[in-house]
């Protein structure tokens, strides 16, 4: 590992000030992925700012009926507050699918959002990454390319956003808020947070260098069936190939409202709201769930070793949406 310096935050303008005072720093709270990349060589920031002291760790109710959720709520808090499994559970189901228990107690909800790819090209320093080294290339193109996206990729870089919170986060529209050196705040809607790749893959957010997430804002509950489903390749601490985030919302046998947010495909959640319409209005059977497929499909593109996502996401819509149509 390389040397750093290293500095406790008292404020959160204080957190951002400091790491706009040394280019390249780093904003640490529970490090369940950044010390990692640091110990491989992928990050190495020359000083790291902890954010653990900054009073960001409560979940507490907004005028609207929502609620807000500090930047450093570890992940297992999250999962088992009343209020979130309640008015939420779609996310408490997404964020016990993730990691190992000891992870989730120390992981934070900022944290998760902003943790790196799991690409094996990303974590091998000896290959060509465009997001770990721009413009070296992208060995996942020609090489394993299984765990890739199959959505929103580009020439430059095909690897997927890991987060199973970040999918249920996004099915709820949630919103990121921020708060710049300058004291400055900001709220980002989640679908603009994840960049795609593009020409710049190794920009991954829309945050300013100087910018800490201080909280995540989630909306009223809107009710209805509420469904995760992952598909990996083992039971427990693995990343998922695919996942469904399902927010149904009948009247009756009629769909009024769907919400359908998927991980595993893209570097960012991804969401296809045509796709959501086509399943409103209908009784949500075999024929309306393969339309939603079709629409969500059209622009899927496999690389390869990752051609099989496109079969098993259709499959894996289908077994979901047919849970919440039979779900009372």
């Amino acid at each position: 590992m390389r040397a750093f310096t290293f500095e406790r935050a008292q404020s959160p303008v204080e957190a951002a000030a400091a790491v706009q005072r040394h280019p390249g720093a780093k904003f640490i709270a529970g490090g369940t992925n950044l010390l990692d990349l640091m110990k491989l060589d992928i990050e190495h920031p020359p000083h790291l700012v902890d954010v653990n002291r900054l009073g960001l760790d409560r979940i507490e109710a907004t005028p609207d009926g929502g609620l807000k959720i500090g930047a450093l709520v570890r992940n297992s808090d999250l999962a088992a507050d009343i209020r979130i499994r309640q008015g939420y559970p779609l996310l408490s189901r997404a964020l016990l699918s993730g990691a190992s228990a000891q992870l989730r107690n120390k992981a934070t909800t900022a944290g998760n959002l902003l943790q790196r790819t799991r690409c094996f090209y990303f974590y091998d320093t000896t290959k060509p990454c465009n997001k770990r080294t721009p413009g070296s290339g992208c060995a996942a193109m020609e090489g394993f390319n299984r765990i890739h996206a199959i959505f929103g990729a580009s020439d430059q870089c095909i690897a997927v956003h890991s987060s199973d919170m970040a999918v249920a986060m996004r099915a709820f529209d949630a919103r990121v808020e921020t708060v710049s050196a300058s004291g400055g705040t900001r709220q980002i809607p989640i679908a603009d947070f994840h960049r795609l790749p593009g020409a710049t893959p190794h920009v991954e957010t829309a945050l300013a260098p100087d910018e800490l997430v201080t909280a995540v804002a989630l909306p009223p509950p809107i009710g209805g069936q509420q469904l995760y489903r992952k598909v990996r390749d083992r039971a427990s601490y693995a990343f998922a190939l695919v996942s469904v985030a399902a927010v149904v919302v009948r009247e009756g046998r009629t769909v009024t409202q769907a919400r359908l947010a998927f991980g595993g495909l893209a570097a960012r959640p991804w969401r296809n709201e045509e796709a959501e319409k086509r399943l409103v209005g209908t009784d949500g059977g075999p024929d309306a769930r393969r339309a939603v497929a079709d629409i969500l499909l059209a622009g899927a593109r496999g690389h390869g070793h990752n051609d099989f996502k496109i079969p098993l996401l259709r499959r894996t819509l289908d077994v979901t949406l047919a849970q919440a149509m039979t779900t009372s």
